[in-house]
């Protein structure tokens, strides 16, 4: 299911979630009181561990691709928590 293989596409899919992420992080602060700075970290981390990863080898009996979703779930729930505190104004 995922190539080991850096592909263009696989690259351009990585930037653009990268770049994604930038804009989240910078639209959750919208004020001092806003930045979630531990939060913001742990996103970084999560995609860092997202992307190692993809580039494994695939071969790991369904757990790379197991922790690959788990991962996925992580950042978007880490996600909705910094949109969470953000209109709060945490």
């Amino acid at each position: 299911m995922f190539d080991s293989k850096i592909t263009r596409r696989g690259l351009a899919v990585t930037a653009a979630t990268g770049a994604a992420a930038i804009g989240l992080l910078g639209a959750s602060a919208n004020s001092a009181d806003a930045y979630q700075g531990n939060m913001e970290r742990t996103l970084s981390s999560l995609y860092q561990a997202l992307g190692s990863l993809r580039e494994a080898t695939p071969d790991k009996g369904g757990h790379r691709v197991r922790a690959m979703n788990l991962i996925s779930q992580a950042i978007a729930e880490t996600q909705a928590g910094i949109e969470f505190a953000a209109e709060r104004g945490d």
